[in-house]
């Protein structure tokens, strides 16, 4: 009998085959919320980008995720569309699209794939989550799993705190991923939990584990675009690592570009458009008698 790992590596290698999905182990992925940063994520490599209900906060000023409508989403999804060539595309479900009914979640599931162009849906929550997965993945959309800390419930969770810490949490974490993995989820998310209990499912599941907070047992990693580079307007959770400053390059930009235009030092005549010389030879003595006439 094959082993749990040699398993799981067999289904990653041929969920491209089966639902159009390719995760290879360990690669990073990226959330993306716009054309541009998804072209840039993309053209770098990164194998999955991931269209976030964050965008709520990164994007459009919201408290949290719960805000962000369905159609707010799809306009960013298409945008990220755009970008993207080669990486897999995922669109998160905002809180309220599949909620209210299972007819609901599958119609805007579709919505994301049909006006969208994204490639997967993801949907937070676990085992009370497992049968409306199954009505998305019957009307021929994958479908990625979400568990740990699920921004959407901040209310119920007392906001944003690491889940999974003691022995009745750990068994309902396993419980939720193993439900998602039965219900034949592409990827789970494993947001905001222990290292030890991240590892523990990853090794209890056939399905890709994805961490985001959630230590360097998954089988691969996923990070907000803004929060590496530091376009993020407050202080970053401990598992973030900003890769680059984007936010004091683009503030001495702006900057230097603003103490140019005041000092006349932008544009230059080199920065400048100029008429054909024998347009200008025609307009210089026109010129000349008009500076004559006002003296």
């Amino acid at each position: 009998m094959d082993s749990p790992a040699s398993s799981k590596c067999m289904i990653i290698s041929t969920l491209n085959a089966v639902c159009g999905i390719l995760l290879p182990a360990a690669h990073g992925r990226l959330l993306a919320y716009d054309y541009s940063s998804g072209r840039l994520v993309d053209e770098a490599g990164i194998d999955i980008v991931l269209v976030g209900d964050s965008l709520a906060m990164t994007m459009l000023g919201y408290e949290n995720t719960l805000s962000v409508t369905l159609d707010e989403m799809l306009h960013h999804v298409k945008a990220v569309r755009r970008g993207v060539k080669h990486a897999l595309l995922i669109a998160d479900m905002p809180y309220g699209s599949y909620h209210v009914s299972a007819d609901d979640a599958v119609r805007n599931a579709a919505r994301y794939v049909k006006e969208g162009g994204a490639e997967a849906v993801k949907v937070e929550g676990g085992e009370k989550r497992a049968d409306l997965i199954r009505r998305i993945i019957d009307a021929e959309i994958p479908v990625a799993g979400h568990i740990g800390l699920t921004p959407q419930s901040v209310n119920m969770m007392g906001g944003y705190r690491v889940q999974g810490k003691d022995l009745t949490a750990i068994e309902h974490l396993m419980r939720d991923a193993v439900a998602l993995d039965r219900a034949g989820v592409a990827c789970i998310y494993l947001e905001g939990i222990p290292r030890e209990v991240a590892a523990m499912i990853t090794t209890e599941v056939k399905t890709p584990t994805i961490g985001i907070g959630a230590g360097p047992d998954c089988d691969g990693q996923v990070l907000v675009f803004h929060d590496i580079l530091n376009l993020t307007f407050q202080q970053p959770a401990k598992f973030v690592r900003r890769y680059g400053d984007a936010a004091a390059e683009i503030t001495h930009a702006v900057q230097s570009y603003r103490a140019d235009v005041l000092s006349h030092q932008y544009p230059s005549d080199a920065e400048s458009y100029h008429l054909p010389k024998e347009t200008k030879a025609a307009l210089d003595p026109m010129l000349e008698r008009k500076h004559a006439m006002r003296r």
